[in-house]
């Protein structure tokens, strides 16, 4: 038996009989065969001790000893790249009209019809899937001629709306599309309802507040989801004075001081990266990023004191163009049904003048200090985004990293890889949304969709993240899709090349997700001195080829710098 002494650092804390899988702090993963060890303990908040004889030597008589059954202990999982107040207010705060509620289009217009509308007077919806139920143009235009209603779709890029909200919106016919937006119109040239992309703001715009309880209220709910899943950190990408551009427009600057709040009182106990948000989804210009980096907001956590290991705002996001579902991804070849190649959606009248803009908007970032992430979907869009960095900063620095580079090729990737440029992908999405993209854009370009064997071989620092609302933050499914590669008809090709080991797709939620965070000194591994945020599953890690039973898993325990969020059963 251990022996102590009244001076020996005793655990709060041993998890044991256990597969602990620590991860590479170089992002390479950690499997049964490599370093595992089998017990871990916890000290106020840190990693004490992980092995049999270390951790049996700091366990005292007030130590709280969990047998994890032989399951996996693993870094708490940390999404980086999570709209984690649009994700909370479609989940908690608007009506569902996903394909499991309503799989069809009449389904959705029923429930639209008996819903209740809001204290605002407003009906809010989310979740439709185009790729599922077929074209949202007009479907809900003439629903409820009393009551505005918008409806936010699966992707996030997308919203349809009744007459009642155009007529609010001050929306007609004579509307423009802006940069990088698309209204609907039906044959005549009248609103249909549909907006995409950029012009999701001319709603957004008209929408009232949320309520301060109401977005506080979703957020705890959905750090609760969170938490049970094996969440301990997130990146939101995308908050402040532009949220009207982006998803359902709840990402406000006021979103930003109730996360500063919620720490503050400590009831936040996920750890959270910001990036800001100064412009929308089209029509980006260095002058509203400079006017946002002067404007201070970059400092509303440190000015509040507030500990940056639990939230911090790290950057800015920026899109530079679409996705190729709305025809808005910059692409180098003409693709979908109206042979267009898109374009950056940054300010300018031509690709020079756009590209000049792009260089200016990622080099004030740079300057002051700060991360960019930026939204790059096609293989133009991305070489463009990379060539600025590479041109305009030493991204090494501040971890400038694409976000999606859905398309990228090898010279891409090799540059990224030379000048540590990071890389944010997101398998499930890929899983979604892979039939519709494959006829968007064909068989060839579409097996190379999110490169990631490439990208690993090639050196460059990636992650994996849910882009929530837009897939399930259950990261056990990100996990399948990046082992897999398959959509919801195919279950993936055997031997596909741009497929990862489950570890590795582990180690882009953790060890490599905290480098993005500029925070792999506090947490993404488990070692000695590395905070104590802790997923325990109910089996053993699978190997690839069994990789799915990961689904069937339950994560029986979470900690949170040692506490415990999330229990089921081991600590009953």
């Amino acid at each position: 038996m251990a022996r102590y002494t009244d001076t020996t650092p005793l655990a709060d804390m041993a998890i044991v009989n256990a597969q602990v899988l620590p991860m590479d702090p170089a992002g390479r993963g950690s499997s049964a065969d490599g370093p595992v060890a089998d017990a871990l303990a916890v000290r106020e908040g840190r990693i004490l001790a992980v092995g049999t004889a270390d951790v049996a030597a700091v366990i005292g008589p007030r130590t709280t000893v969990v047998d994890a059954k032989g399951g996996a202990v693993l870094p708490g999982i940390n999404d980086s790249h999570l709209h984690f107040t649009g994700a909370a207010m479609s989940t908690f705060g608007y009506l569902d009209i996903s394909a499991a509620v309503a799989p069809s289009w009449d389904g959705i217009v029923d429930l639209l019809r008996r819903a209740e509308p809001g204290a605002d007077g407003w009906i809010r919806a989310r979740g439709w899937d185009d790729v599922l139920i077929g074209d949202a143009a007009g479907q809900i235009l003439d629903v409820r001629s009393d009551t505005p209603i918008v409806a936010f779709d699966q992707t996030g890029h997308q919203l349809v709306a009744n007459r009642e909200a155009l007529r609010r919106a001050g929306l007609t016919a004579a509307a423009h599309d802006p940069a990088g937006g698309v209204i609907g119109r039906d044959g005549l040239g009248e609103l249909n309802g549909l907006f995409q992309d950029a012009a999701m703001e001319l709603l957004n715009r008209a929408l009232p507040p949320v309520p301060r309880t109401a977005l506080r209220d979703a957020m705890l709910a959905m750090q609760r989801r969170m938490h049970a899943q094996g969440i301990t950190s997130f990146t939101e990408p995308g908050l402040g004075p532009a949220c009207a551009g982006l998803l359902d427009g709840s990402g406000s600057t006021e979103a930003i001081h109730l996360l500063g709040d919620l720490a503050q009182s400590g009831e936040l106990t996920l750890r959270a990266t910001v990036l800001m948000l100064f412009a929308g989804t089209g029509g980006a210009d260095s002058t509203a990023i400079m006017a946002g980096l002067a404007s201070g907001l970059g400092h509303a956590y440190t000015d509040r004191g507030i500990d940056p290991e639990r939230l911090r705002i790290a950057g800015v996001k920026v899109f530079a163009d679409g996705i190729p579902r709305s025809g808005t991804a910059w692409m180098n070849e003409p693709y979908g049904d109206h042979c267009t190649h898109g374009s950056l959606v940054i300010a300018g009248a031509t690709d020079a003048d756009r590209l000049e803009e792009l260089g200016q908007i990622l080099a004030a970032i740079d300057g002051a200090g700060l991360q960019a992430g930026i939204h790059a979907t096609g293989d133009a869009a991305t070489e463009a985004a990379v060539a600025a960095l590479i041109a305009r900063t030493d991204a090494r620095v501040n971890r400038h990293y694409i976000i999606h580079g859905a398309f990228s090729g090898q010279e891409t990737l090799d540059g990224m890889a030379r000048h540590g440029i990071g890389y944010s992908t997101n398998p499930l999405i890929r899983h979604g949304a892979g039939d519709a993209m494959r006829r968007i854009l064909g068989d060839k370009r579409f097996a190379r969709h999110q490169p990631l064997r490439t990208a690993s071989q090639t050196g460059v620092r990636f992650t994996l993240a849910s882009d929530a609302p837009v897939a399930s933050t259950d990261w056990r499914e990100t996990i399948v899709a990046a082992v897999r590669r398959g959509t919801r008809t195919s279950p993936g090709t055997p031997g596909d090349p741009e497929s990862i080991h489950g570890t590795e797709a582990l180690a882009a939620m953790t060890a490599q997700a905290s480098w993005q965070d500029h925070m792999e000194h506090v947490k993404g591994v488990l070692s000695p001195g590395m905070a104590a945020d802790v997923c325990v599953l109910s089996a053993p890690w699978p190997d690839d080829a069994n990789i799915e039973d990961l689904l069937a898993m339950e994560v029986v325990l979470t900690l949170a710098a040692g506490i415990p969020v999330h229990a089921e059963a081991l600590l009953d």
